[in-house]
C-alpha cells in the first residue's frame, strides 16, 4: 500500500511539472484596455458596431461623369469652337400596345377628372380605365370626330397626366409620371449642355449611357416641358457656353490678407477690366494675361495656394446650370458644400457682343454670393475674398481668418453651326475667330 502511494505523488509530481512547463508558453500582457466592458489588447478582433444599411461613401461618390466633368487642359483652350448642330430627340418610354382603331364622334366632357371622361369614353369598349396615380386637374372639351387614339392623347395631356395601354388586359393606365430617353448628338459640349441645363432645373434621376449617347429620365408633366424647352433652345440659339474653373483655397503666410490691390502693378491695370462687388467677396474681369498660371505665380508670392476643385460645366444658352465642388474636389474639404450657380446668354449687349453672365456662390445653408457680369470673348473671371471662414460650422477652428476661397473661372463659346459650314479647325483664331466676331 505504502508503494502504491509513493507511485500516485510521483505521477502527480510529473503531471504538476508537465503543467508547469506548459505555463511557461502563455503569454501575459503588461497592459489590459476595458472598453464598454470588452477586454481589448493586442491580439484582439475588433468589434465595430452595426451600421444602418445606407450606401457606403465611396460608392456613393461613384460617377463615370467624373473624368469628364473633372478634368481642363489649361494648355489647350479655345474661346471660340465649332460643332456640328444634330438632332437631339425626346422620346416617351413605356406607352404600352397601341390603342384599337376607333373613331370618335360628337364627344363633350366638362369639368371632370381624367379617369372620369375617359371612363364614359370607354363605354361600350371593353376597356377599364386604372388610375395609378389620382389626378387632380379638372378637364373641359368636345371632340367632333377623330380616332380614339388621339382622343385619348388630348384628354391626358388636358389633365397633365400619362397613359399606358395593356392589351392583354384590356387596362388604360394612368399616370401623373412617365419616363423617356433622349436621343442625344456625339459632342461632349452639347451632352454636357444637355445634362447641367436639367441639373439646373433639378432634374436629377438621369441614367445616363455615354457609349449610346442616350439618358433616360423620370418626371411629370412640368418636367417634360423644361426638357423639352431645354432642347429645342440648343437647336434654336446655337450657342452654348462652357466654363473651365478652378477653386483654391488661399493661406496667407503672414498674420495679414492677400493684398489684392497688387494685381493692378503685376498685371497692369489694361488686364484687369472690371471690378464686381458681391454681398460677399468681389469679381474681377481680367484679360487673358491673367490665368492659372499667372495667378498661382501672383498668389504664390503672398500665400500658399491649394487647389480644392477642378473641372467644367456648359450652359445652354439662356438656361441656368452648376457645377458643385465637392463633385470634383481634391479631397474631402469644408468647401466642398459650395455650388457655382450660373445663368448666361450671348449675344447683343448694347450694341456689342457680350457674355451676359449671372455666377452664384451657394452652399447648403442658402446663397453666398452672387455677380452680374458682362464680360467679351476671351476675358476670364477671378473671384475673391470669399473667406474660408464661411464655411466653417464649429463655433472654434484652426484656419486662419485670412484664408479665403478663390475661384477662377474662363469662359468659351461653342457655337452650333450647319454640318457644311464646319471650319477645318474647328477652334476659332486668328481671322477666323476676328471674323466670328464681327459677324
Amino acid at each position: 500500500m505504502k508503494k502504491i502511494l509513493n507511485l500516485v505523488l510521483v505521477f502527480a509530481l510529473v503531471v504538476f511539472a508537465g503543467c508547469a512547463r506548459d505555463n511557461q508558453d502563455v503569454v501575459y500582457y503588461d497592459t489590459v484596455n476595458i472598453e464598454d466592458s470588452l477586454v481589448i489588447d493586442d491580439n484582439s478582433v475588433p468589434i465595430f458596431p452595426k451600421k444602418a444599411a445606407l450606401t457606403t461613401d465611396t460608392a456613393r461618390r461613384f460617377s463615370i461623369e467624373l473624368p469628364r466633368r473633372c478634368t481642363v487642359n489649361w494648355d489647350n483652350q479655345s474661346v471660340v469652337s465649332v460643332v456640328p448642330d444634330e438632332r437631339i430627340e425626346m422620346v416617351r418610354l413605356d406607352k404600352g400596345d397601341p390603342l384599337p382603331e376607333l373613331n370618335v364622334s360628337d364627344y363633350d366632357f366638362r369639368k371632370q377628372t381624367v379617369a372620369n371622361a375617359l371612363t364614359k369614353l370607354m363605354e361600350g369598349v371593353d376597356i377599364t380605365v386604372v388610375e395609378e396615380e389620382a389626378g387632380v386637374e379638372k378637364v373641359s372639351g368636345s371632340v367632333a370626330s377623330g380616332n380614339l387614339a388621339d382622343t385619348v392623347d388630348l384628354i391626358a395631356r388636358l389633365g397633365r397626366m400619362y397613359y399606358s395601354y395593356d392589351a392583354a388586359g384590356g387596362e388604360l393606365k394612368l399616370s401623373n409620371r412617365a419616363k423617356w430617353l433622349i436621343k442625344m448628338p456625339a459632342d461632349q459640349d452639347i451632352i454636357m449642355a444637355l445634362l447641367d441645363a436639367m441639373h439646373g432645373a433639378d432634374v436629377r434621376n438621369l441614367i445616363v449611357d455615354y457609349a449610346d449617347k442616350t439618358v433616360v429620365f423620370e418626371g411629370n408633366y412640368q418636367t417634360e416641358r423644361e426638357v423639352s424647352h431645354i432642347i429645342a433652345d440648343i437647336a434654336s440659339k446655337k450657342y452654348v457656353l462652357s466654363w473651365d474653373m478652378d477653386v483654391y483655397r488661399v493661406y496667407p503666410r503672414t498674420d495679414n490678407p492677400i493684398v489684392w490691390m497688387n494685381m493692378l502693378p503685376a498685371f497692369g491695370d489694361k488686364n484687369i477690366k472690371m471690378s464686381i462687388p458681391g454681398v460677399v467677396g468681389r469679381a474681377l474681369v481680367v484679360g487673358p494675361e491673367v490665368n492659372t498660371k499667372t495667378l498661382q505665380e501672383f498668389l504664390s508670392a503672398q500665400a500658399n495656394v491649394v487647389l480644392v476643385s477642378q473641372g467644367h460645366f456648359v450652359v445652354p444658352d439662356g438656361w441656368q446650370s452648376r457645377f458643385d465642388i465637392g463633385q470634383c474636389s481634391k479631397e474631402d474639404r469644408i468647401e466642398t458644400d459650395l455650388i457655382v450657380g450660373a445663368t448666361a446668354k450671348y449675344g447683343d449687349y448694347a450694341g456689342r457682343k457680350k457674355i451676359d453672365a449671372k455666377i452664384v456662390l451657394r452652399t447648403s445653408n442658402g446663397e453666398l454670393s452672387s455677380f452680374n457680369i458682362p464680360s467679351s470673348i476671351g476675358d476670364n473671371y477671378v473671384i475673391i475674398g470669399i473667406p474660408t471662414h464661411s464655411f466653417v460650422t464649429t463655433p472654434e477652428t484652426l484656419i486662419s481668418p485670412f484664408a479665403e476661397l478663390v475661384v477662377f473661372m474662363s469662359p468659351r463659346i461653342v457655337s452650333i453651326v450647319n454640318p457644311a459650314d464646319i471650319p477645318d479647325d474647328p477652334q476659332l483664331v486668328g481671322d477666323a475667330l476676328r471674323n466670328f466676331l464681327r459677324d
